[in-house]
């Protein structure tokens, strides 16, 4: 099973910009896609942004459009997410995935630990 392992995360002031990182296992990382999903507390896990397993396209929740910037290192298996102008309401743990593209579903049940990201007002 694919091990995934978040970082990146901490506290920063509205409008500041974080760099998640996500490192994974296996030697079949650059066969999927892979995408960030949030969970803020008392919410349901949502999702963040996805990529194409050659890093050619990319699709972003309305809610991050325009602020966020998921890439990946296929030869260093990771993803990565680029956060500016962080909000209050980004305040959540992060979470990578290998997801089905078109749908945004994960292949699995499987969750990391997470990163957590805290934006203050």
């Amino acid at each position: 099973q694919v091990q995934l392992v978040e970082s990146g995360g901490g506290l920063v002031q509205a409008g500041g910009s974080l760099r998640l990182s996500c490192a994974a296992s296996g030697r079949t990382f650059s066969s999927y896609a892979m995408g960030w999903f949030r969970q803020a507390p008392g919410k349901e896990r949502e999702f963040v942004a996805a990529i194409r397993p050659s890093g050619g396209n990319t699709a972003y929740a309305d809610s991050v459009k325009g602020r966020f910037t998921i890439s990946r290192d296929n030869a260093k298996n990771s993803v990565y997410l680029q956060m500016n102008s962080l909000k209050p309401e980004d305040t959540a743990v992060y979470y990578c995935t290998a997801l089905e593209y078109g749908s945004r579903r994960p292949l699995s049940d499987y969750w990391g630990q997470g990163t957590q990201v805290t934006v203050s007002s």
